[in-house]
């Protein structure tokens, strides 16, 4: 497992751009680039929980009128 469910949406995507950088110099071997994809992978996918939940949060904010409680703004 990596770090990544620490990582802010910014610091993941900023890792994820080296990683595609390092993946697109074309100078890596097939081991090493197989286990930056997979990490790619990873980061890509935690950024997309980030951006769901963000999603989720502005359309609970948008649907209600009369604000919001605190804990439906809260996820586990």
């Amino acid at each position: 497992m990596y770090e990544e469910e620490n990582m802010t949406f910014e610091e993941s995507l900023k890792k994820l751009e080296q990683l595609v950088n390092e993946l697109e110099s074309g100078n890596l071997d097939l081991d090493k680039g197989l286990e930056i994809y997979e990490r790619a992978v990873v980061l890509r996918d935690h950024c997309k929980k980030i951006l769901d939940e963000c999603d989720r949060k502005v359309q609970k904010l948008i649907e209600t009128s009369e604000g919001t409680k605190k804990e439906d703004m809260i996820t586990e």
